[in-house]
């Protein structure tokens, strides 16, 4: 029974540093769960903090190729964002489910690739990113930024047009809004919608 005391003194004891890092974690997973539900909320900081990035950019005048950097991020994320989970068009038919593509196959939910709140919480770390990085002249890289604008555009235009292209192609719509609600009744008899 002694052994066990020794054993135990022996294991080393988290130090004060592990310790507050560790609560310092949880207290931050904790604000993170709690922000779920409350999406137009966790929208309106990212605005903000990106606002905030945008007027500290146009201020100091620099840090372009960090902000392009930023909209090429987003694009990724808003593209994987408006991405089924599974891709119809590198799927077999046999090798499991797919996108109805006729009125009378069964409909099976739009999943996203990216969910809205992995797409929020990415968003917000890259804009943090962005703003960090114009701490530090060693991220002012001299650039002609109309050409980054111009670049930016027509690649926007050209994935986005790929994308919708593939969206009508395969029939899917990544929004809820505007898509056919069914009532039905619940189990006293009353009609209800989903």
């Amino acid at each position: 029974m002694g052994d066990m005391t020794t054993a135990d003194s022996l294991k080393p004891q988290p130090n004060i540093i592990s310790r507050a890092s560790t609560r310092l974690g949880q207290i931050y997973q904790s604000v993170l769960d709690k922000s779920t539900p409350h999406t137009a909320a966790r929208w309106i900081f990212t605005l903000v903090v990106f606002v905030s990035y945008a007027i500290r950019v146009y201020l100091l005048k620099g840090w372009y190729i960090v902000t392009y950097a930023l909209g090429i991020y987003y694009l990724n994320l808003f593209i994987a964002f408006l991405s089924p989970k599974v891709d119809p068009s590198m799927e077999d038919n046999e090798d499991g489910p797919s996108l109805p593509t006729r009125s009378s196959e069964e409909f099976r939910p739009f999943i996203r690739r990216l969910p809205e709140f992995k797409f929020w919480y990415s968003g917000t770390k890259a804009i943090v990113i962005a703003m960090t990085c114009t701490f530090f002249e060693a991220f002012n890289v001299p650039v002609f930024w109309p050409i980054l604008v111009m670049y930016f555009i027509i690649l926007f235009c050209i994935t986005m047009k790929r994308q919708i292209k593939h969206m009508i192609k395969y029939r899917y719509l990544p929004f809820t809004h505007g898509k056919t609600k069914y009532k039905g009744k619940d189990d006293s008899g009353k009609v209800f919608s989903s």
